[in-house]
């Protein structure tokens, strides 16, 4: 339960219900200590997902592109529901026209069917879109234009410059600003708590920012340097000395076997 960015006080049935946490945020730790709540943090999971992801992929053009488009591709992940991918992928289409000499991919939510993109895509003969094929995407993509969610951390672990999108109904967005504490909206910013990739949100999101934005993460040399060092930093920040899930399991073993509060899991 993400209780550090809203509605804090469900900590304490946490506190009366949970033995021990195992977290897989960096801040959750720190979070959960100051309610005296036994917490560990074991690293994230998906540092181990991605890492097999790339390691099992061994395509280089796994989309059939021409040998020019295949090393200028432009990743779109504009969400999974309905209403936030009608809101945020006609701007991403709309910023994809100052860059003809780029191939922009749409990865296809799973629960969404073909026919809900098509209208989109109808005016963009130039731009493709793939399903179950979102990790491929992001080995091949040179930079990215994605939703807020796991989708953002992901891209990160992956590399790949991004530009984070966010929109949401005027009354949906501002009872969360009244009620969300947190001052990011991506898991990479949260995490590093600075900004590392860019977030376009709300008002902030048009054509124009996505232009522009996108453009210095595929021109800018200083750009392109600062976000390769904050990438392996947040790497480095959630392997946490091994596999998340070797260091849970080896946590939970020990505190089932001792019933103690053992901070660091036991060889």
């Amino acid at each position: 339960p993400q209780i550090w960015a809203w509605k804090e006080s469900r900590v304490n049935i946490i506190k009366r219900s949970v033995d021990k946490m195992l977290v897989i945020l960096p801040f959750e730790k720190d979070f959960y200590a100051k309610w005296d709540v036994q917490v560990e943090y074991v690293g994230h999971p998906l540092i181990e997902v991605v890492e097999n992801a790339q390691s099992l992929t061994s395509q280089l053009n796994p989309f059939n592109l021409s040998p020019l488009n295949q090393h200028n591709i432009i990743a779109l992940l504009p969400g999974s529901r309905e209403q936030e991918v009608a809101k945020k992928l006609p701007m991403m289409l709309q910023a994809s026209r100052a860059f003809p000499d780029h191939q922009f991919i749409i990865a296809k939510a799973p629960s969404l069917e073909d026919s809900f993109y098509e209208p989109f895509l109808q005016a963009y003969p130039n731009v493709r879109a793939i399903r179950n094929k979102t990790y491929e995407l992001l080995m091949q993509a040179k930079a990215a234009l994605v939703t807020s969610g796991t989708a953002t951390l992901e891209t990160a672990l992956f590399g790949v410059p991004e530009v984070v999108c966010y929109k949401g109904s005027a009354i949906s967005y501002q009872i969360a600003r009244r009620l969300v504490k947190v001052k990011y909206i991506s898991l990479v910013n949260l995490i590093m708590n600075k900004e590392v990739v860019k977030e376009l949100i709300q008002d902030q999101l048009t054509p124009e920012n996505i232009e522009r934005e996108l453009r210095v993460i595929l021109t800018d040399p200083e750009r392109k340097r600062q976000l390769h060092e904050d990438y392996t930093r947040l790497r480095n920040l959630l392997r946490k000395g091994g596999a998340a899930s070797s260091n849970a399991a080896k946590s939970i073993y020990a505190f089932l076997h001792h019933g103690s509060a053992i901070s660091s899991p036991v060889a």
